[in-house]
């Protein structure tokens, strides 16, 4: 634990470092040190300046011109004591908004020869991103997504496992695995869907995503989501729906009903990876499937 948590404070160091936040217990530009002697001289540019203190009043600074022609005393105004660093202060309040509301719908659908290369256009904006911290935990390789770009369904996850940061790709470990095995089921195979996460990065330790890193993330998965268009969008779990949705809620109060995602129905499941810890939970996710199914007219092969 201690390993990851060093890990992680690293991380946000080498993240304000790269945009240039070098001293954590000040805000704004570098103060003078107060003065407390009677008639100190200062160097201020090329003249000089005096300061008088006073008892019960603030200190005033006198700047004297060559030709000791007195310019009007301009009060200093004492400096409020820097900030302590907390871990508030740090990291940002989890702020939620849905995908709704993040930007205006698409007016018109991307013909689907175009939709390739609308997604390629946005992987290569991404480039080798260091927008937020996980740029700087460890990262290896960055995942955005994969699947048919005219995809009618859209699977999106929580963030890439330990598999997914070596090879690039969103769920290809155990709970991958379990994935297509629930893609199958559906009748369908693996590149007849479209498959993405809240963020594109790693998290140490597979962490669930802190704010600042899925709202980073969350405007490149909104234009996929555009891009693709899918009639429906399944959410893999209570991050995902949290940050599709906009609200903090149970997954049960999630599950068994529609919601809306740009222009899409909106299905909440389990995560496979809950469900490979749970498998009792497996016939629920099922129930959820099933309504998936339905509405894009889909059949199971089992009941061909």
């Amino acid at each position: 634990m201690q390993d990851e948590a060093a890990t992680q404070v690293r991380a946000w160091v080498e993240y304000f470092r790269d945009l240039g936040v070098h001293d954590f217990y000040r805000n704004g530009e570098p103060v003078e040190p107060a003065v407390t002697e009677a008639d100190e001289t200062l160097s201020v540019s090329a003249t000089s300046a005096t300061t008088e203190a006073v008892p019960g009043e603030v200190p005033q600074v006198v700047a004297v011109a060559a030709a000791s022609e007195v310019i009007p005393a301009i009060p200093v105004v004492a400096a409020a004591p820097p900030p302590v660093a907390t871990p508030s202060s740090v990291t940002p309040a989890l702020r939620l908004v849905s995908f709704n509301q993040l930007a205006p719908l698409p007016t018109a659908k991307l013909p689907a020869g175009e939709r390739a290369a609308a997604l390629r256009a946005i992987q290569e904006e991404i480039g080798d991103c260091t927008r937020c911290p996980l740029a700087y935990a460890g990262r290896h390789k960055i995942v955005f997504g994969d699947g048919s770009p005219a995809a009618r369904l859209m699977f999106i996850g929580e963030g890439p496992g330990a598999d997914e940061d070596i090879q690039g790709l969103p769920f290809v470990g155990k709970a991958g695995q379990l994935l297509n095995n629930m893609i199958g089921a559906m009748g369908l195979s693996r590149t007849d869907v479209y498959i993405a996460n809240i963020v594109k990065c790693r998290p140490p330790g597979n962490r669930v995503p802190e704010p600042i890193e899925a709202n980073t993330c969350s405007p490149f998965l909104l234009r996929q989501i555009d891009v693709v268009q899918p009639e429906v969008i399944v959410a893999l779990g209570a991050t995902a729906a949290m940050y599709l949705l906009g609200v903090k809620q149970s997954l049960s109060s999630l599950r068994g009903r529609w919601h809306t995602c740009r222009g899409a129905k909106l299905a909440v499941t389990y995560h496979p990876a809950f469900l490979l810890r749970d498998p009792r939970q497996k016939a629920e996710a099922w129930k959820d499937l099933q309504m998936v199914m339905a509405t894009l007219g889909l059949t199971s092969p089992a009941k061909k």
